[in-house]
């Protein structure tokens, strides 16, 4: 069973992708409400896919490294290269997209998604990776 880390500051999106991704097979082994948090839990927990937003608050406010998923991305491929993310974000708009597959984002799934959307990107993430 592939191991999943989502990376969102909504409590309510972390449900949802939490319970389409289980409800397809994979294992939720933590999540994480913005990037300093991300890159400490993929440290520890070393999971096999990662579903990150791109801007999160921090106690409401957004601020800094701690609001931007793009820092986390770029520190968790400096960890493991290999590091399988999947951008999931309100932030459709093309440069948010580049720079997150500039910095080592595979995939690009924009919100509000459907449920299809997020399997089917998770699936091709982890097509090489052990079931």
């Amino acid at each position: 069973m592939q191991t999943v880390l989502i990376v969102d500051d909504s409590m309510f999106m972390r449900r949802i992708i939490n319970d389409v991704v289980t409800k397809h097979g994979y294992q939720v082994v933590g999540e994480a409400t913005c990037s300093d948090e991300a890159i400490r839990m993929y440290e520890e927990l070393k999971p096999d896919l990662i579903t990150m937003d791109i801007t999160m608050t921090v106690d409401g406010k957004t601020i800094g490294r701690s609001s931007n998923g793009i820092v986390a991305i770029e520190e968790i491929k400096k960890i493991n290269p290999k590091a399988k993310i999947l951008v999931v974000s309100a932030m459709g708009q093309k440069p948010y997209v580049i720079e997150a597959v500039e910095k080592g984002a595979e995939d690009f799934v924009v919100k509000p998604f459907t449920e299809e959307k997020i399997v089917e990107a998770l699936t091709n993430l982890g097509r090489d990776l052990p079931k």
